[in-house]
C-alpha cells in the first residue's frame, strides 16, 4: 500500500511585526472580538496586539492579533474592521518628523485638496473620522512597540465587492449612520445585480 505524501502548506514569505501601536494621545490602539477599535490605557491588553503586515511598498495591513480581523477606511473616512483583506485595509506607514509613525488610507483622500486621510484617536481615546485628522497633530501620531518579528502568509486581496457579503463592523458610526451605509450599499449591490441580469 503507498502512502500518499501530503503537500506541506506554503511558507509565509512576508516579514512583518507584532506590535502595539501608543497614541501621543496617551492610548494604546485596541481592537475588540467584536470588531470596535478604540483606544485603552491598558498595555498588557492582548487586544493591543496587532500584526503589522507588509502589503507594498511603506503599505502595511493592520490586523488585530485576538479579533484576527483588519483595520479598514471606507469611502467616507469611517474606520472599521473587515473580515476579509481588501484594498481599503492597505495604509501608508510614514515617519513624521517627531519619529512618530502616521497611518494614511492608500485608497482615499479629500478631493479638492487631496489630502490624505489617516488614522487618529481623539484625547478620550476615540477613533476619529480619518478626514478630521491631520498628521500635524497628536491624535495622528503613534509609536510602535514591537513585540516579535512574524513571517506571515501574503493576505489574498479581495475586491471590496465581496466585502458586501461579508459582515463589516463599523465602530466609528453612530447607529443612525450606519443604517444609512448600510443602506446605501444594499442599493449599489441591487443595482450592479440589476445591471448584471439586463
Amino acid at each position: 500500500m503507498e502512502l500518499v505524501k501530503e503537500k506541506a502548506p506554503p511558507e509565509p514569505q512576508l516579514k512583518g511585526i507584532v506590535t502595539r501601536l501608543f497614541s501621543e494621545q496617551g492610548f494604546f490602539l485596541q481592537m475588540q472580538p467584536d470588531g470596535a477599535i478604540s483606544g485603552t490605557k491598558d498595555e498588557n491588553s492582548d487586544y493591543t496586539l496587532f500584526n503589522l503586515i507588509p502589503v507594498g511598498l511603506r503599505v502595511v495591513a493592520i490586523q488585530g492579533v485576538k479579533a484576527a480581523l483588519y483595520v479598514a477606511m471606507n469611502d467616507e473616512a469611517f474606520l472599521y474592521t473587515s473580515d476579509v483583506f481588501t484594498s481599503e485595509c492597505k495604509f501608508k506607514e510614514s515617519v513624521f518628523e517627531n519619529y512618530y509613525v502616521i497611518y494614511s488610507s492608500t485608497m482615499y483622500r479629500q478631493h479638492e485638496s487631496g489630502r490624505a486621510w489617516f488614522l487618529g484617536l481623539n484625547k478620550e481615546g476615540i477613533i476619529m473620522k480619518g478626514n478630521r485628522v491631520k498628521k500635524t497633530k497628536p491624535c495622528s501620531h503613534f509609536v510602535p512597540r514591537p513585540i516579535e518579528v512574524c513571517m506571515y502568509k501574503e493576505p489574498v486581496l479581495h475586491e471590496p465587492e465581496d466585502k458586501l457579503l461579508k459582515s463589516s463592523r463599523s465602530p466609528t458610526m453612530n447607529s443612525e449612520e450606519r443604517a444609512r451605509s448600510l443602506e446605501r450599499q444594499r442599493r449599489a449591490a441591487e443595482s450592479s445585480t440589476e445591471r448584471e441580469a439586463s
